[in-house]
């Protein structure tokens, strides 16, 4: 399948039309049926045709707006455009007041010229790892979809549209590991940058202190690429050999209870880089295990998301998913002394984090400890909060500590996805896209 990167480097070299590749993206959405809906919950067919062809004309005059003139992109549902209400993967919303404006990053790709496809699908107002969505349905997992497994949320549509070729890259939030988690388990390529670097203007909320703007994509040129047009800055990109790497593999939470195909694909990455010269050192980093306190009653993202919530879900609980509902809840018995003491020892706990990370090039862990379940397997509320709480376990860190990962699909051809997570403290998104292009790379060399 062709990726963003190459399609982009085509289109520089005269060698492609951005409309093959955005009516490609349209066709196939087109031909998913129910599917497709699924992936989709506003489409923007006709609007994309029109935009892909006015970027062929300045392809062909060489005067594109962006290298993804043109090209096809989705968006998630809860990023305002203007003349429609944000619904956020809810029923809630859908009578809600239009946007006036644009959000920022659907802006930026505008300007861009961004052939954007439509608005996905996700868990209702972000609030779950696992995609799952009882109003608009769950887009099943591309790898074995007959098992209908989850895609991972809560940016589901976004990986699934990516993975299928509804589109070739596409823009999601990730508070608690919502882009990382579903690229890992559809065996694509997430990127969570530092949230300060992207303007979350016109964005519907769910952890104001967490929240983060990310992109989806096949690889990590693609999502460099992608996240160039979005940030305020772009990222330089460089070769970074791994000879000179220095990873740290945290001891502590991240490697507890991991299934028998993420072990085994864990411990195939691993050896990989270390045959190719990455230097891995195991350290405790037991300030890991505090979260598990910190959170114990919902902890930031309960607090907050209950402030934006609670009006509507003490007057219409029944409309809302009744999972994310005991989610939200969960903030309610939080008070402001509460949330000052949370704020509080977050950052304490991220100056001790940082210094332990001191001197790393990067965290090495497992993206999420377990391959995807079965939808069906997760009708049960206990069973859905503890694999919840698994998914989120691994990639909430790093919100948390206020920084920046990747995900990379580390599994062999023919396996259930698995992702490897490179991760780095805040500010550092630059070096950690380099050295995950080196990973990249040795992983695709194995045999």
């Amino acid at each position: 399948m062709t990726t963003l990167w190459q399609a982009s480097q085509q289109l520089q070299t005269g060698d492609a039309q951005p409309e093959a590749f955005t009516e490609s993206a349209l066709n196939t959405a087109r031909d998913a049926g129910k599917e497709g809906a699924r992936v989709f919950i506003t489409r923007y067919e006709a609007q994309a045709k029109q935009q892909a062809q006015e970027a062929g004309n300045r392809w062909q005059t060489q005067q594109p707006l962006s290298q993804i003139d043109g090209l096809p992109i989705s968006i998630k549902d809860l990023f305002d455009v203007k003349g429609e209400a944000t619904t956020a993967g809810s029923r809630l919303l859908c009578d809600a007041p239009a946007a006036t404006a644009d959000a920022s990053v659907v802006d930026k790709l505008k300007q861009a010229g961004a052939a954007i496809v439509g608005k996905t699908n996700m868990t209702e107002f972000a609030f779950s790892g696992l995609g799952i969505n009882p109003h608009y349905g769950t887009p099943a997992n591309p790898w074995r979809r007959d098992e209908k497994r989850i895609p991972g949320g809560s940016s589901s549509g976004a990986a699934v549209a990516v993975a299928d070729g509804m589109c070739l890259g596409a823009i999601g939030t990730d508070t608690g590991g919502s882009v990382r988690i579903p690229a890992a388990l559809c065996g694509l390529t997430g990127f969570k940058p530092t949230a300060s670097r992207i303007n979350q203007a016109g964005t519907l909320p769910l952890s104001a202190s967490l929240d983060s703007i990310g992109v989806i994509a096949h690889d990590v040129r693609s999502c460099w690429l992608l996240d160039g047009i979005i940030a305020e800055t772009p990222l330089e990109l460089v070769e970074s050999d791994l000879r000179h790497a220095h990873f740290a593999v945290p001891q502590a939470r991240v490697l507890d209870g991991l299934d028998e195909d993420v072990a085994k694909a864990w411990q195939s990455a691993v050896d990989c880089l270390e045959k190719a010269g990455a230097r891995l050192v195991e350290i405790p980093l037991s300030e890991l295990d505090e979260l598990n306190t910190m959170n114990a009653r919902g902890g930031i993202t309960a607090y907050e998301a209950w402030q934006w919530h609670q009006r509507t879900a003490q007057a219409q609980p029944e409309a809302y998913d009744p999972q994310v509902l005991l989610r939200l809840q969960r903030g309610s018995y939080l008070n402001e002394q509460d949330a000052v003491e949370l704020y509080q020892q977050r950052e304490a706990w991220q100056q001790r984090v940082n210094k332990a990370l001191a001197g790393f090039d990067a965290l090495l862990m497992p993206t999420v400890p377990r391959i995807a379940p079965t939808i069906a397997s997760l009708d049960d509320p206990q069973r859905y909060t503890e694999i919840n709480a698994l998914m989120l376990r691994n990639t909430s860190v790093i919100n948390m500590l206020d920084g920046c990962a990747v995900s990379l699909p580390c599994h062999q051809s023919g396996n259930a996805p698995v992702g490897l997570s490179l991760a780095s403290v805040h500010g550092d998104d630059a070096r950690l896209i380099s050295w995950s292009l080196a990973v990249e790379t040795a992983l695709n060399r194995r045999s």
